[in-house]
């Protein structure tokens, strides 16, 4: 076939090698490489407009209400709130906290009530470039944005990007707009208990509201509460100071 098309001018058909292959998915884990480590650098400075998630309830009418503020003017008990909730060596772990992770997987082989394991900054890596749900494609991308957040940011903009980006009630993200729509007012200053019921949403936001909880959510956000002075006490939010 080859001789026949040397003998008319046409070029020869290009034989698809395992050589070939392997090139290609080498061009392209380096183009997925240079491309997500401009993207996260991009927003180390700059606020997502949207994600995934977003766009993804926008599509079902939820719409898209959000508020973006710097932490620096959140109110400190809003991030002590996550801190207690969600992960209490967010300071001291470089994105995964391989104890929680143990006590979720002891947890779950016993329980009905799935219980999660993951970091906070593992949760924005999420909420910032993946989609929601559960499957192992997921999870690596999510370890993979986990590592580079956690060296291309640093704590306080991972503490800062997930209290703006998290889902804090239906169509309703970051703890500002949260804020905003719960108690009225904005995040600048809220009360401990108003900090712990939105970070007592935090983990449901479709099935919770923090006005006038009743029941988990009540008992949850009150513990909530009274975690945020230990947190300060004990420094477990040093590296936002």
């Amino acid at each position: 076939m080859d001789d026949l098309a040397a003998t008319t001018g046409a070029p020869p058909r290009r034989r698809f090698t395992l050589r070939r292959l392997v090139r290609w998915c080498f061009k392209a884990v380096i183009w997925f490489v240079v491309t997500s480590i401009v993207w996260v650098s991009i927003y180390r400075f700059v606020p997502p407009p949207v994600t995934v998630t977003m766009l993804t309830n926008a599509l079902d009418g939820r719409g898209i209400t959000k508020d973006w503020m710097p932490l620096s003017r959140i109110d400190p008990d809003m991030a002590r709130a996550a801190i207690g909730a969600e992960d209490a060596r967010f300071c001291t772990h470089h994105g995964f906290d391989f104890t929680a992770i143990e006590k979720a997987m002891a947890h779950n082989e016993d329980s009905k009530r799935i219980r999660g394991g993951s970091t906070i900054s593992q949760q924005t890596a999420k909420n910032v470039f993946l989609w929601q749900g559960r499957s192992y494609v997921r999870k690596v991308f999510e370890a993979y944005f986990t590592v580079l957040i956690e060296t291309l940011w640093g704590k306080r903009r991972i503490m800062e990007m997930y209290l703006n980006v998290a889902e804090t009630g239906i169509g309703t993200y970051g703890v500002n707009a949260g804020a905003e729509r719960y108690f009225h007012h904005d995040a600048s200053h809220l009360t401990p208990i108003e900090a712990a019921r939105i970070a007592a949403v935090l983990p449901l936001p479709k099935k919770r509201g923090a006005v006038a909880p009743k029941g988990f959510v009540l008992r949850y956000g009150n513990t909530i509460s009274r975690r945020i002075g230990a947190v300060h006490a004990g420094g477990y939010d040093s590296c936002l100071r």
